[in-house]
Parts: structure tokens; sequence; C-alpha cells
């Protein structure tokens, strides 16, 4: 068997590499949404000037040989490293995907072992790693047990939570209503595809904060780095795609964005909505732009799209804040995405 770095734009290389992804992501998870063998290659295809994303295959038989062009078929293992480039330049992401019935020979092993070893090789000290589990399983699952023999440790355990859709205009309204005596100096405003040039500078700035800002457990963040014309790229990749993003907005009386809720809707995905991320800034919290950027961007959406069935979301266990947000509109919990690390010294 040999791990290799495959080429991207092979379009067998890449279906191979997606059906193996797909099939390890949902082994015992029926029903949960995943990424389609659109949004994936292009996600991998389009680079971007913040991130990095480099696939790798394990492959056996002659396939394997140095010098021999890679088959598709022979593809036995996948595994992708993701790299920021422009901010928390320590870290690495990096994901193994083996297919349930080749568990247990040695692959998932030999594509983490060289992941670690292309990650060390770029000058990363922080490697991450994600994992779904169940909640009954979070101390003793099989993936966490890997990673744990790999010199992975848990550093942050998020909770993935499901709002069934539709919800009544009535209780979006009431949310609505019963936040917008706290912010009377603010405007709520929501926009789908191009935001106003006037608002992009605090809008990206804003998004910038996330990372900072949302308990992340032991991951050390820094702020993010993306630019407005880095901002400008990620919309059109989202648009090949096939996503329509939802951005709903408080506008502080000085004119600049200050907290913003995000909605992902996939075309290939006619169930599921995604709630990406919710922040409000800090020197602006307690008048409840957070309740209101969510249900006013939830009214916008499933205006457009009545027929979609939930929407998922993720938030760290320790987000008060924004669980208790989540609950109040009636999310519920339904499995947990553990993220473990490895330092190395710097």
């Amino acid at each position: 068997m040999e791990i290799r770095e495959i080429d991207v734009w092979d379009d067998a290389l890449m279906k191979r590499f997606y059906a193996i992804t797909r099939a390890a992501i949902l082994h015992e998870r029926a029903g949960m949404p995943i990424w389609s063998e659109r949004e994936a290659t292009v996600m991998v295809r389009h680079q971007e000037e913040t991130e990095s994303w480099t696939c790798y295959g394990a492959f056996e038989g002659e396939a394997a040989e140095q010098d021999a062009g890679l088959d598709a078929a022979s593809m036995v293992g996948a595994g992708f490293m993701m790299l920021p480039l422009l901010d928390n330049t320590r870290f690495a992401w990096l994901a193994v995907s083996v297919e349930p019935e080749r568990r247990n020979q040695g692959i998932g092993s030999a594509l983490a072992d060289h992941l670690v070893e292309m990650a060390r090789a770029e000058g990363r000290t922080r490697l991450m790693c994600e994992m779904n589990l169940a909640f009954a399983d979070r101390e003793s699952h099989p993936y966490r047990q890997f990673a744990e023999k790999r010199g992975f440790t848990l550093a942050n355990t998020e909770v993935r939570r499901s709002l069934p859709l539709p919800v009544s205009h009535e209780q979006i309204q009431t949310w609505i209503d019963a936040s917008a005596p706290h912010h009377t100096d603010y405007r709520i405003e929501t926009f789908t595809g191009e935001v106003p040039e006037r608002f992009l500078p605090s809008l990206v700035d804003t998004h910038n904060q996330l990372a900072l800002d949302a308990p992340t457990g032991e991951l050390e963040f820094e702020a993010e780095a993306m630019t407005v014309e880095a901002y400008r790229d990620r919309m059109v990749k989202l648009e090949a795609m096939g996503r329509k993003v939802y951005e709903t907005v408080a506008i502080s009386p000085d004119g600049d964005v200050v907290a913003q809720s995000t909605l992902g809707v996939s075309v290939d995905d006619t169930e599921n909505i995604f709630q990406w991320g919710t922040l409000v800034r800090r020197e602006h919290r307690g008048h409840r732009l957070g309740m209101a950027a969510k249900a006013t961007n939830l009214r916008a959406m499933q205006r457009d799209y009545p027929d979609r069935r939930r929407i998922i979301t993720t938030n760290a266990e320790t987000n008060a804040p924004m669980v208790a947000i989540n609950e109040a509109m009636g999310f519920e919990p339904i499995e947990l995405l553990a993220e473990f690390q490895q330092i190395f010294d710097d």
C-alpha cells in the first residue's frame, strides 16, 4: 500500500475519494447531513488565499508504485489536510476515512501517520481532527480510541443540534418583537448574495472575531485575518458549490456591522439548512442582537425555502449564551462533535 497525494482535478480520483469519505462519515449515522460530491470537489479545487487543501489516497496494487498512474479503483482510503494560510498558522486540520468493510486493515493508521508527517513538514505544531460521536459513546467510541492511540487528546466538545422546520411565522415574530425593545438604536438587515460594499469591512472584521470569541475548550485560536477580497472570493466559492448564503446583521448607530448570523442553503441538500456563525461583538452585547439576528435570518430563509425540514447547528458545550438562544428557539441535541489535538513543541 502506498499513500499518495491525488490530483483533485482528476474526476475519477475525486469520485472515488468522495465515495470513501461519504461511506466513512455516514457509518452508523444514517440520515445525518453530508456535503454533496459537487460541494466537496469545489471545496478542494477552489484554492483560497485563506487556506490550502491537500487530498491523499491510500492505494493498493500496481497503482501504488511511484511511477504508475493512479487507478481510482485501487484507492482504499482517503484523507485530507487543511492548512490556514493567513492566521492560526500553527494549526493543521487532518481527516482520515476508510470504508467500514475495510477497517482494521491498517489503512487508517497508515493515512494518519502520513498526514501527521506532512503537517509537521509544513511546520505545523497544533494538529487537529474532528469526530462525530453519539452521546452514549463519548468516552469509549473507537474513533476516540484511534485518535488517543496516536497522541491526540480531547480538546473541545461541541454539541450538534437540530431545529425542526417550519417554525410558525407567529413564533418567529414573537422572538423578534421580544428582542426589539433592547436594541432600538440598532438596525437589523438581511442580505442574500452580495452584501453592500459599505458594510463589508465591519462585517469581515466581525466574522474574524468568531474564532477568538467563541468558546473552544483547550484550543487556543487567534482572530482570523480574512480580508474583504478574501471574503468576496469565499462567496464566489460558495456559489460554485451551489450554496446560497443568508446574512443577517445588526448595524450600530455609527453604521458598522456589530453582530451577524449566517445561514447556508445547499441546492444539493433539499432537507437541511445549516446555521453557521452567530456573533455579537463584545462591546455590543446585552441588547439581544443574537436572538434578533437569528430569528430574522430564519424568517427570511424560511420564506424562500418553506419545504426544508430542519436547521443544523453546532456549539461548544460551554458556550452558555448561544446554547441558551438555541434552546429557547427549540434546537434539540442530536450528537457530539469532538475535537482532538496533538501539540508539538514550537
